[in-house]
Parts: structure tokens; C-alpha cells; sequence
């Protein structure tokens, strides 16, 4: 599974961007599908997933704020972001999780796949 992320960019606080996030390649089915962020220095958090079948999380701080959404027809995955804030700043990156049916030996296959990242800025 490949993941193409897009939408991210410079924008003042108060300011609102949008990620998408596409998935391409063989795959079966897409179950949950995410956003993380990755500020600088710091580890890789999750900031909101949504399940195959609609089920949000979202990470305390960006509740209320950030709004995901997937379209599974296309495979996409968009996370609204209102009000930012310069804490929100980071590397964003997609994740999906993934399976394929093995029919040889008829079983499925269950994959992760990450995104390359789309930075995300906001200026005091």
C-alpha cells in the first residue's frame, strides 16, 4: 500500500489547513487509517485515527479542533484543521492499516503503511 499525503503548508495561528491522504497498490481492504505528528526533537504522536467503519480517536489537545474524515470509495483519508496553534506544528504523516487476502493459502495478510510526511507550520 502507498500513501500520497498533501495539504500541508505555512499559516498563522488561528489559521486552518487540510490534509488528504491517498492510498494506492493491493489491498483488499483499508481498516484504520490515521494522522500522526512528529515535532521537532520529539517522538512521532498520534493525532486522530478513524476506523473502517467510522469510529474516531483523537489525541486530547486537537479535540474539538481537528476533524477526520475518510472517503472509503476513494481511499482517502482528510483531517480539517481549525484554529491552529503553533503547537501544532510537525511533520505530519498518514498511516494506514491494511489487508490483503492471501489465496493461495487463503488467509489474510495484514499490513502497515506510512505516508512521507507533509509539513505543517503555524506562526505566532
Amino acid at each position: 500500500v502507498q500513501l500520497q499525503a498533501s495539504g500541508g503548508g505555512l499559516v498563522q495561528a488561528g489559521g486552518s489547513l487540510t490534509l488528504s491522504c491517498t492510498a494506492s497498490g493491493r489491498f483488499d481492504h483499508l481498516n484504520d487509517m490515521g494522522w500522526y505528528r512528529q515535532a521537532p526533537g520529539k517522538q512521532r504522536d498520534l493525532v486522530a485515527t478513524i476506523s473502517r467503519y467510522g469510529a474516531i480517536t483523537y489525541e486530547d489537545s486537537v479535540r474539538g479542533r481537528f476533524t477526520i474524515s475518510r472517503d472509503t470509495a476513494k481511499n482517502t483519508v482528510t483531517l480539517q484543521m481549525n484554529s491552529l496553534k503553533p503547537e501544532d506544528t510537525g511533520v505530519y504523516y498518514c498511516k494506514a492499516e491494511s489487508t490483503t487476502m492471501d489465496h493461495k493459502w487463503s488467509r489474510p495478510v495484514f499490513g502497515t503503511s506510512w505516508g512521507q510526511g507533509t509539513q505543517v507550520t503555524v506562526s505566532s
